[in-house]
């Protein structure tokens, strides 16, 4: 028999372990560091977690808190972690946006993020300091609904895939080259990465190298990436791209994808062979293992949007349980979609839209108005990107910080433009005047107003070129009203918005010469990055930021303190 003693322990050794309370405490420690990895089967430097990379992955329950305890074990660079798609509700200085939330963790430092996650869904993780995010530094963010509730669809099994570009070159390599004059472009990524796998083709060096492990073909690192069925069950796959530059096309030789959840809100389901996937975008879609067992099958990565013949597709393998796990398909790969055919990527992000029964109505009329007019430009000989002819510059004290504590002199005070001369601009044209002016100033929201942003995008300083910008906004998510090619119409393009069933995201797509409208409310206290997720042209100056509710931020910890005005507070 137990003795009673035990027994009356039983209720607290639950509570303290978790169990029978809705929300729980997860705790990670994690060492980043440099370390030599061979992910496309080229040696060069990345940055890790605990070793890996990708990062492990976080998993939680809806309301959990998630503590992370990050050591920057890097030797010469400050860190910074994003937790992208996260809201941070009551935490706006633990979003992880060095420069805007907080200051960076210096070499040898250890810095604590704590945060709740609020909403169920598939989220990432990601450095968010200088162009880091293409060294390494990134990782999934799982969310599962509390014990006892359940998902409007059925699988039987959960798996997580991240898609990544990958450079040869390091990231101070890359951002020496963008500012330098003339013009250094980064280039097309060497090779595409499935879940932190590829493979380069080492005959192509232009110089061979002396040392046999530069570029290692039986390398393990760069073995493929092998996602392992049981015929005739279902399983969602957690589908994220975290690439520097490349949009992407994803798709399962013979397999349809069922399109579920895209930034963890529940999408009517629709049926693709390719997923169009864009940096900073997560989808959870719903695959069945209903081809031939005896065979298996080709994963593929392509690049859309952008002409890229040197870079090798990204390939795993599909296999059907008990075929053996290097068992090569049969087959070649499946074909890659045209990659400058623009239709059927405006087709898919039109048909986007929310559940039925999970609907989120928006507001049916904005207070505020915004349009960004997309560009790119120069500034005394050096190329920049900018919104309404403003290219963004990080201040030394970060916004929050700065707006919390009324240091007026740490950035620019004059607010930057809310639109452009949309009557006489022309986006199809590269215009002779390609100056423009840098600022760190800002957008202030009014508290709980409800606010439109259009996108719009034009020619690049290339004639006939239009680019492809992924746009994410840290701290909210926003209800997409709609996408259109060509110039947005300010009088007749509001007349066609999806006021019924739009989906809601936090990150979408402005597509080559077209515009993208969208509407969020101004209801979470904090300052908030709103950027191309692509790495060299937010790192360019592509983005802004919002600032609402100051006066309902809590006291800033002293943790996020240290750099520029900050010292001392």
């Amino acid at each position: 028999m137990v003795p009673v003693r035990f027994l009356l322990l039983i209720p607290l050794i639950a509570l303290l372990n978790g169990y029978g309370v809705e929300a729980r405490i997860r705790r990670y420690k994690w060492v980043v560091k440099n370390e030599f990895k061979s992910p496309d089967c080229y040696r060069k430097m990345v940055i890790t977690i605990n070793g890996r990379t990708p990062g492990a992955t976080i998993r939680a329950q809806q309301n959990d808190t998630i503590i992370v305890e990050v050591t920057n074990s890097l030797f010469t660079e400050n860190i910074a972690i994003h937790w992208h798609g996260i809201r941070q509700i009551g935490t706006p200085w633990f979003d992880g946006s060095e420069g805007i939330t907080q200051c960076p963790i210096l070499p040898g430092a250890t810095f604590k993020y704590q945060f709740v996650v609020d909403r169920p869904g598939t989220y990432v993780y990601h450095a968010h300091y200088g162009m880091q995010r293409d060294s390494g530094l990134y990782g999934t963010i799982i969310v599962g609904l509390p014990d006892g509730e359940s998902e409007p669809f059925a699988y039987d099994y959960d798996r997580n895939i991240i898609l990544n570009d990958w450079y040869h070159n390091s990231t101070t390599e890359q951002a020496v080259g963008l500012s330098k004059v003339p013009f250094q472009w980064i280039g097309e990524p060497q090779s595409l990465l499935i879940h932190g796998r590829g493979r380069f083709n080492c005959s192509s060096l232009s110089v061979p190298s002396s040392d046999p492990g530069l570029c290692n073909t039986t390398n393990p690192d760069c073995s493929p990436f092998r996602l392992i069925v049981v015929p005739g069950k279902t399983y969602r796959l957690r589908v994220s791209s975290l690439t520097s530059l490349s949009a992407l096309s994803f798709q399962i030789e013979g397999h349809n994808l069922t399109v579920v959840e895209a930034d963890g809100h529940y999408v009517e389901p629709f049926v693709v062979q390719n997923l169009f996937i864009y940096s900073g975008e997560t989808y959870s879609v719903l695959v069945k293992a209903d081809q031939d067992p005896t065979t298996n099958y080709w994963i593929t990565s392509n690049i859309v949007s952008r002409p890229a013949p040197n870079t090798p597709p990204g390939q795993g393998v599909l296999v059907y349980y008990p075929n053996h796990p290097r068992r090569s398909p049969p087959t070649i790969p499946p074909a890659a979609p045209v990659w400058n055919d623009s239709r059927p990527r405006m087709a898919q992000s039109q048909a986007i839209k929310a559940r039925r029964g999970y609907i989120h109505t928006p507001p049916a009329v904005s207070d505020r108005v915004i349009v960004f007019l997309n560009t790119q430009n120069e500034i005394n000989g050096r190329r920049r990107w900018s919104v309404n002819n403003v290219s963004f510059t990080h201040p030394h004290t970060p916004y929050l910080i700065a707006l919390k504590h009324n240091l007026t002199h740490a950035f620019d005070q004059n607010p930057p433009p809310d639109g452009y001369d949309f009557l006489n601009y022309d986006i199809y044209e590269r215009h002779p005047n390609a100056n423009t002016t840098s600022s760190n100033g800002i957008y202030r929201l009014n508290f709980n107003s409800t606010v439109d942003v259009i996108l719009q995008n034009a020619n690049t300083m290339n004639p006939n070129n239009s680019e492809t910008h992924p746009w994410h906004l840290h701290g909210h998510d926003f209800w997409v009203l709609g996408y259109g090619e060509g110039k947005f119409h300010m009088f007749n393009d509001p007349n066609k918005y999806n006021l019924v069933n739009p989906i809601m995201k936090n990150t979408v797509p402005v597509h080559p010469f077209g515009w993208t409208a969208l509407r969020f409310k101004a209801d979470n206290p904090g300052a908030w990055s709103f950027h191309c997720h692509i790495e060299s042209h937010f790192f360019m100056g592509m983005g802004v930021v919002f600032a609402e509710g100051i006066e309902k931020v809590g006291k800033l910890p002293s943790s996020i303190m240290g750099c520029g005005q900050t010292q001392g507070l």
